[in-house]
């Protein structure tokens, strides 16, 4: 079998010899297709082939693809769109000036808590996209794929407590520049220093714009409103942790790594028995509302033997413990 390692930079910035693994899960986090790349595999050009594979099995025609801001560049987006894939992506704070530029000029920068914009982003930025949102315009544009064809759809919220957040956040970023600038603290530059002259200084320009911006979150999608209202496309993407959460289980509660296989026969066997795994241990969490973890620590201590003494079979087993009766009876399970 052809080898499926390759050696790349990891996330982790290591060089042992990786594979890149896909998993499509729902939107709860039960997984339903896994598969395998070598390692030196773009991400983001692993995505469509996983799709396309699930939906041929399954015969589905219409799926949305809900990811982070990792997915967002043109030619990404313009992948999904052609593969007529319909999706979701979150946006970079970076572009709100652009889409909101219209709200900003019309209304400054008041947002009330939970306020949602819906307007339209450019798919690549240059002038003749830009133009697709007329500032002197008090109404935002509604995206059509047939009118705005050099256009996404953007959804942009605004929360309170993520502004609050978002602001603790930028003072520390703050503090850290000074410190360095003062020379009290040796560490690479961080955000919101320039340097000019070889003389270090606060970048109060890109910090102001910064806070402005705190609170605001968004979403670039291809679906028209009258397909999926705002709250939708934001609902829909908030699930995505569970997504997480799931990539999370695999690594460490069912220990998908380290590998230390170097076939794709091997790797891929692996890969499906961690997937098995995985689909039971997201029944076992959504059955018991429990994580898996404390399902095994619960259970594992519990045992059974059978031993022949003279001829005759002793049974010795531990007791059951309320916490292991409450997860048998939420599962249905009757112990024999």
């Amino acid at each position: 079998m052809e080898l499926c390692r390759r050696r790349h930079n990891s996330k982790e910035r290591r060089v042992d010899p990786q594979v890149v693994v896909g998993l499509l899960v729902d939107r709860g986090g039960f997984p339903l297709e896994i598969g395998c790349w070598e390692g030196n595999k773009a991400e983001t050009a692993t995505i469509v082939p996983i799709i396309r594979q699930f939906q041929a099995r399954h015969g589905l025609a219409d799926m949305v693809v809900v990811a982070d801001a990792g997915m967002l560049s043109a030619s990404n987006l313009k992948e999904l769109d052609e593969a007529a894939l319909r999706f979701i992506v979150g946006s970079r704070v970076t572009k709100a000036p652009a889409d909101l530029a219209s709200h900003f000029r019309w209304h400054g920068d008041a947002f009330a808590d939970g306020q949602v914009i819906d307007t339209i982003t450019p798919r690549v930025a240059t002038t003749a996209a830009r133009d697709d949102n007329d500032v002197n315009k008090r109404a935002e544009p509604v995206w059509d794929p047939a009118v705005h064809t050099r256009s996404w759809r953007a959804v942009w919220a605004y929360s309170r407590k993520r502004a609050v957040r978002d602001g603790k956040t930028l003072t520390l970023q703050e503090n850290r520049a000074k410190a360095v600038i003062a020379g009290e603290k040796a560490a690479r530059t961080p955000r919101f220093i320039t340097t000019r002259n070889g003389t270090q200084s606060l970048d109060e320009a890109s910090l102001a714009r910064a806070r402005r911006l705190v609170g605001l979150k968004g979403y670039v999608t291809n679906i028209p409103a009258a397909v999926m209202p705002a709250g939708e496309v934001i609902a829909s993407y908030h699930d995505l942790w569970q997504v997480e959460a799931s990539f999370r289980m695999s690594k460490t509660d069912l220990r998908a790594r380290p590998m230390f296989h170097h076939t794709r026969e091997a790797i891929e066997a692996h890969l499906t028995i961690v997937f098995a795994a995985l689909a039971v241990a997201r029944h076992l969490q959504d059955a018991t509302g429990i994580s898996i973890k404390k399902i095994v620590q619960t259970l594992r201590p519990l045992q059974e033997i059978s031993v022949r003494i003279a001829g005759h079979e002793h049974l010795a087993e531990d007791p059951l413990t309320p916490a292991a009766t409450s997860i048998l009876d939420a599962l249905d399970l009757t112990p024999q």
